[in-house]
C-alpha cells in the first residue's frame, strides 16, 4: 500500500477526475488508473465507478481517500518535525490561509519572519476557508491563518488578531444603498466571507439580487466599478478604502467582528512553533488567553 497510490486516489477526488489528477501528478493518466487498481486490489473494494464518460470515487472510495489524505499528510508532518528538532530555523514551515488572509495578512508577516530566519523552507496554500481546514485535517499543513476553526476538528488555536468585516461600495452605490434592491456582489461556494454574508441577509429577511464573482480580486473591482455592494474584509480593501475608492456602506450591525484564527494540532513541528511565537510578538496578534490588541 504505498504513498503514491494513495496520492493517486487523493489526487482524483481534490479533481474530480483521472485526467486532470494525472496533469497534478505530472504523471500519465494510465499510471493514475494503474495506482488505484493496485490499491484497490490490495483493499478489496472498488475505489472508483464509471460516470457517464468519467469516473467517481464510491463510498469505499471516498472513506479511505480521506484516510489517505490523513496518512499522506502525517508522514508529511512526522518528517518536518524530525528535520526541524535539532534546528527549528532551518526546517519546513506549511502554512495555509484563506484568500484574504494569505493575499493581505500573512506576506508582511513570512517576509519579516523569513528576514529573521532566512533558513526556513516555507510553503503557502491559498484558498477558500473549507478547502484550508480540510488540509489541516487532512495533516497537509501545520498552521491555518483563517477564521474559527469548525467545531468538528479538535485544533489548538494559538494566536488571534482582530478582523472587521465592513460592507463596502463605490461613493455613488452606498449613497443610494438599499438593502433590498442594491446587488451583492459575493464570493465563490465555500468562503467564510460568503457564508457571514448570507446569514447577514437571512437574519434581516433580505433578499436582494445576488451576483457571484468568484474571487477577492473580482470582488473588489466590482464594488469599485459600482456593480453593487459587498462584505469583505477591512484588511482586502484597505488601499481601497484610503483612496475613497470605496466607502464603508451605513448597515445595521455593522462591521462584524470575525477574528482572524491560527489553528493547529497540538503536535506542533519546531519550526511552525518558531513562527507562531514570531507572530505573537507582532503587533495586534495575542493568545486567545489574552485579549487581542485592535492595532494591525
Amino acid at each position: 500500500m504505498t504513498a503514491a497510490r494513495q496520492r493517486a486516489l487523493v489526487a482524483v477526488a481534490d479533481t474530480g477526475s483521472v485526467r486532470a489528477a494525472a496533469r497534478e501528478l505530472v504523471v500519465t493518466e494510465s499510471a493514475v488508473s494503474a495506482a488505484i487498481s493496485s490499491l484497490a486490489r490490495e483493499l478489496g473494494v472498488d475505489l472508483l465507478a464509471r460516470s457517464g464518460r468519467g469516473v467517481v470515487l464510491t463510498d469505499a472510495g471516498q472513506v479511505y481517500s480521506r484516510y489517505a489524505r490523513a496518512m499522506l499528510g502525517l508522514a508529511e508532518e512526522a518528517l518536518a518535525a524530525v528535520r526541524s528538532r535539532p534546528d527549528p530555523t532551518r526546517g519546513e514551515l506549511r502554512l495555509a490561509a484563506v484568500t484574504t488572509a494569505g493575499e493581505h495578512v500573512l506576506p508582511g508577516l513570512l517576509a519579516g519572519f523569513l528576514r529573521r530566519y532566512a533558513d526556513v523552507r516555507p510553503s503557502l496554500h491559498v484558498d477558500r476557508s473549507d478547502l484550508v481546514w480540510r488540509r489541516l485535517e487532512g495533516h497537509e499543513v501545520d498552521l491555518v491563518i483563517a477564521g474559527r476553526p469548525p467545531e468538528h476538528l479538535a485544533v489548538t488555536v494559538g494566536a488571534i488578531r482582530l478582523n472587521r468585516l465592513l460592507v463596502i461600495a463605490a461613493p455613488s452605490v452606498a449613497a443610494t444603498f438599499d438593502l433590498l434592491r442594491t446587488p451583492w456582489l459575493q464570493r465563490e461556494e465555500g468562503s467564510g466571507t460568503r457564508v457571514a454574508a448570507e446569514a447577514y441577509l437571512q437574519a434581516r429577511e433580505a433578499d436582494p439580487p445576488r451576483l457571484v464573482l468568484g474571487s477577492n480580486g473580482a470582488v473588489v473591482a466590482g464594488a469599485v466599478a459600482g456593480l453593487g455592494v459587498t462584505l469583505i474584509s477591512e484588511d482586502a480593501v484597505s488601499t481601497e478604502l484610503a483612496a475613497g475608492r470605496v466607502v464603508p456602506v451605513r448597515c445595521t450591525g455593522m462591521p462584524l467582528r470575525r477574528p482572524w484564527h491560527v489553528a493547529h494540532w497540538p503536535a506542533l513541528p519546531g519550526t511552525a512553533a518558531l513562527f507562531l511565537d514570531y507572530l505573537l510578538g507582532m503587533p495586534g496578534w495575542s493568545s486567545p488567553r489574552r485579549r487581542p490588541s485592535s492595532a494591525g
